[in-house]
């Protein structure tokens, strides 16, 4: 285990190549230029003791997403802790992992509430919304209560962060973009085991499935999409 207090941030990018590619087919480098705050949700995958404790890459992120959070709620938007779910493991993983790994990835929720579940470091509000998910993507079918949850709440925007970048998360942005959902990876605010595993699923996303931006950038557009920007 690495120590507590280190943390590290991933050296990100999006080739020019690819931003030049979507500047030519649809005239902008962005897909999403702007977006409603009260119709986004900030979805925040599996960021639970079981991976940031292990990873200086997640202590990294929970920063970013903690100002995410604080800065749509006040925009009137939805934040979203997906945590997995504690369950025995199935006969799949322990065939595909082993009977080891398999039982320590079936343990890696946690007990108590989905709330009880997370990182310490985070705040979580009574508006917020707190799910279990029992696949890789927390949009799969039958895997989680988000979708149906998102869409009470009118949500047509999701800004996908946490962990683990080529897996848990990459998995979310892909069947959200299924479900026609206008997908933002925020690109500072997901965390991987290494750069090269981060950035290909940033290229992977950024060319067939969302938008990719740092947290900055999408700060902007809260605030400049917020009711009192307009």
């Amino acid at each position: 285990m690495v120590s507590d207090d280190e943390t590290a941030t991933h050296a990100w990018h999006i080739e020019p190549r690819e931003y030049a590619r979507q500047e030519q087919r649809r005239g902008r480098r962005h897909a999403y230029e702007r977006l409603d705050p009260a119709r986004t949700a900030l979805v925040v995958v599996d960021m639970v003791p079981f991976f940031v404790a292990e990873s200086r890459y997640c202590r990294g992120i929970v920063a970013n997403i903690e100002t995410l959070a604080h800065a749509l709620r006040a925009a009137g938007g939805t934040v979203a802790w997906v945590v997995p779910t504690s369950t025995a493991p199935t006969a799949w993983a322990r065939d595909f992992y082993g009977d080891e790994v398999a039982r320590s990835f079936a343990a890696s929720g946690g007990t108590g509430s989905p709330r009880e579940r997370l990182w310490p470091a985070f705040t979580v509000d009574s508006t917020d919304l707190t799910v279990e998910k029992s696949l890789p993507s927390a949009f799969h079918p039958d895997s989680s209560a988000l979708p149906e949850l998102l869409a009470e709440r009118g949500v047509d925007t999701v800004l996908v962060t946490g962990t683990v970048t080529n897996v848990c998360c990459e998995a979310t942005a892909r069947d959200a973009a299924a479900r026609q959902l206008r997908v933002v990876m925020v690109a500072d605010a997901n965390a991987a085991r290494r750069d090269a595993d981060h950035n290909a699923t940033l290229h992977t996303v950024y060319r067939s499935f969302g938008d990719v931006r740092p947290t900055a950038e999408v700060l902007d557009l809260i605030r400049s999409g917020s009711p009192g920007a307009r």
